[in-house]
């Protein structure tokens, strides 16, 4: 059986901070995942790229923000930094619900002509409106690293680096997250969840599930920072965005 050229996975979001107050919260979600030479197979009366849908997803929301091809732009940023990925590329975003969409990161998972992850981009958006992309390479164990660089939350310094793990095979999928900020291990965040094919049916039931999936995520982002804030955990003010907009980072373990 050939796979879908679209995936809906059911899943949930989890983020543990381990100093100077633990603080712990788990989510249920769901978000897609797109083969990005397959987008023209992907519509359906449910979910639509670049058209109104229930559910979609909109090109001009990712890489170069012109609503030209993803997969053409995502190959020529692997060409330029030199990673041979000459295999399916997949986009896993949060969609647009109702026309509304919030998405924290969005991963391009980039695969070698074997089937083997090779390269992510991790495409992360801050409330503020500031987008940094990090371009890296993954091991054979399916690790990476990359330098901080974008301020996310006000309760994190931008300094230290991030360590992802992926695991994409099999029955269910799992992106895992710590962050050193430098004085040692600060956060452990993990997104995971079982992939369906995106079907009109698997559309419906996840918006009756989650009907307010965008609102949601920002609601609880500023629901989970005021628990912070009445933690008396140390605040950071905001710095300028990075000057560039992308940062390759070729560390596959660290």
């Amino acid at each position: 059986m050939s796979r879908p050229a679209a995936e809906l996975v059911h899943g949930q979001v989890m983020h543990a901070r381990l100093r100077p107050a633990p603080h712990r919260f788990v989510y249920p979600l769901f978000y897609v995942r797109l083969n990005l030479a397959r987008l023209d197979e992907c519509d359906t009366r449910w979910f639509g790229v670049d058209r109104w849908r229930p559910l979609s997803i909109r090109r001009r929301d990712y890489g170069p923000r012109d609503g030209s091809s993803l997969e053409q732009w995502m190959r020529a940023l692997l060409r330029e930094h030199r990673i041979e990925a000459d295999g399916e590329i997949w986009l896993q975003t949060f969609p647009r619900v109702a026309g509304y969409v919030f998405n924290p990161v969005s991963f391009w998972h980039c695969h070698d002509a074997a089937g083997r992850l090779c390269a992510v981009l991790a495409e992360v958006n801050n409330t503020f409106g500031e987008t940094h992309r990090y371009l890296m390479r993954v091991s054979g164990a399916g690790t990476a690293t990359a330098d901080k660089q974008l301020h996310v939350s006000p309760f994190c310094a931008v300094r230290g680096h991030y360590r992802f793990r992926f695991r994409l095979g099999g029955a269910s999928h799992c992106t895992g997250l710590d962050y050193d900020d430098g004085d040692g291990l600060l956060l452990r965040t993990a997104l995971s969840g079982r992939p369906v094919p995106l079907t009109d049916r698997a559309v419906a039931g996840a918006l009756l599930r989650y009907p307010l999936l965008g609102l949601g995520i920002v609601f609880r982002i500023h629901w989970q920072a005021l628990r912070l804030w009445l933690k008396r955990v140390p605040w950071f003010s905001k710095p300028p965005a990075p000057d560039h907009p992308t940062t390759v980072h070729q560390e596959t373990a660290r």
